[in-house]
């Protein structure tokens, strides 16, 4: 076989297996769905919740008006039954997941000026913590404080990953969260899933619109992406397949 048949056989396989990677790809589903409880919670009014002010907060330690952390849940259970009845129990695997905050001003006195700077997500194995209904008019001491969001963390958390704010007061920004074993395997089962968010260095101050934020698009937005399992093992067989068809008429060029 010359050296130009050779070369067309071998792009008729790589067509062939990208082909298979698009119909697979195709057979993608999503699943959003906005937290069902969050809040944030301050360094400065440690003893205080804030589950009902309508926003998050991210900012540094030092920073003038304190630091600030947030904390998300999710209940997964709607996606876990979306996707099974979709490809079938258990014979889905998760894509991606990402997580789409909306920028706000801070127009309360006890929130820093926004500024630009890194905040790392982490997932949390302890869902146990309680959204309260504070804000900042009115903050409660029932709920998650500041006080007590180290009684919620433990060494099992898993670092989803350490990304950018451009210190904006408006718009959309989607992180792509890592997918970490113990993350993925509550996502997989359709629990509740707890996430916190803190800064990642010394500058950074965010303000979000929480699930409680009146407008329904600005509020956080969790997105999964399933794709059915067992088509990896088809799409390999398949190419497996194509691979042995070719195989015998195939010469390497040599050199």
């Amino acid at each position: 076989m010359n050296t130009t048949q050779n070369s067309y056989r071998w792009r008729t396989v790589v067509f062939a297996v990208i082909a298979l990677l698009l119909i697979l790809r195709a057979k993608a589903a999503t699943f959003t769905l906005n937290p069902s409880a969050d809040a944030f919670v301050s360094a400065n009014q440690s003893g205080n919740n804030y589950g009902g002010a309508g926003a998050l907060s991210v900012a540094a330690p030092g920073l003038s008006k304190g630091e600030f952390q947030s904390v998300l849940r999710f209940d997964l259970s709607g996606a876990k039954s979306t996707f099974d009845t979709q490809f079938g129990a258990g014979q889905w695997s998760i894509q991606s997941i990402t997580l789409q905050l909306t920028a706000a001003p801070p127009n309360n006195a006890i929130f820093n000026a926004s500024a630009a700077g890194q905040f790392t997500v982490s997932w949390m194995q302890n869902d146990g913590w309680s959204e309260g209904s504070g804000t900042p008019a009115a903050p409660t001491t029932t709920g998650i404080t500041f006080s007590t969001l180290n009684s919620f963390l433990s060494g099992s958390d898993e670092n989803l990953g350490t990304f950018s704010f451009n210190g904006a007061t408006s718009g959309n920004s989607t992180s792509t969260l890592g997918l970490t074993s113990l993350f993925s395997a509550d996502v997989l089962a359709g629990n509740n899933v707890s996430i916190r968010m803190f800064a990642a260095d010394t500058v950074v101050s965010g303000l979000f619109d929480s699930s409680s934020f009146g407008t329904t698009t600005a509020r956080p937005l969790l997105t999964v992406t399933a794709v059915p399992e067992p088509g990896s093992g088809a799409l390999a067989l398949v190419g497996f397949a194509i691979l042995a068809r070719l195989g015998s008429s195939i010469r390497l060029p040599r050199g």
